[in-house]
């Protein structure tokens, strides 16, 4: 919960100190500009990389196969087209480094070398199981 705040507070800020020092390298018009363009061709791509993702996991129903990296990647997409709605330039780089598909690549198999990671700590029993009826229980 800490994390959230903490989260809540220190991205606009990094927001707020990156806009003041580009804005004073560039000016505030260009400032505003780039934040637009930014905004408009980063949605353009990430629209496209939607639409390949979107064809990749029909290709793979039709192979009769699970589309689970589709299905991630879509919402991942999704994530990053809201990123780059949000005005500024440390979520328009995180957003653009999630749309492109050979860092979105990376950060799955990171976050999902993690997550196996995790699961190996966990004891697991395995067993077997046999269902008994009585004779009571059958009906005729």
């Amino acid at each position: 919960m800490n994390t959230f705040f903490l989260l809540i507070i220190a991205i606009p800020t990094v927001e707020i100190y990156l806009f003041i020092k580009v804005g004073s390298e560039i000016g505030a018009f260009n400032t505003i500009l780039l934040i637009f363009l930014t905004a408009f061709f980063g949605i353009l791509y990430a629209r496209y990389e939607g639409f390949n993702t979107l064809r990749a996991g029909m290709s793979q129903m039709v192979k009769n196969e699970l589309p689970i990296y589709e299905i991630i990647s879509g919402a991942a997409l999704a994530f990053a087209a809201m990123l780059l709605i949000l005005p500024g330039f440390a979520t328009d780089f995180l957003g653009l480094l999630i749309i492109f598909p050979p860092t979105r690549k990376l950060i799955f198999k990171n976050v999902s070398s993690k997550k196996k990671s995790n699961n190996k700590n966990q004891d697991f029993i395995n067993g077997e199981f046999e269902d008994i009826e009585d004779e009571n229980d059958r009906k005729f």
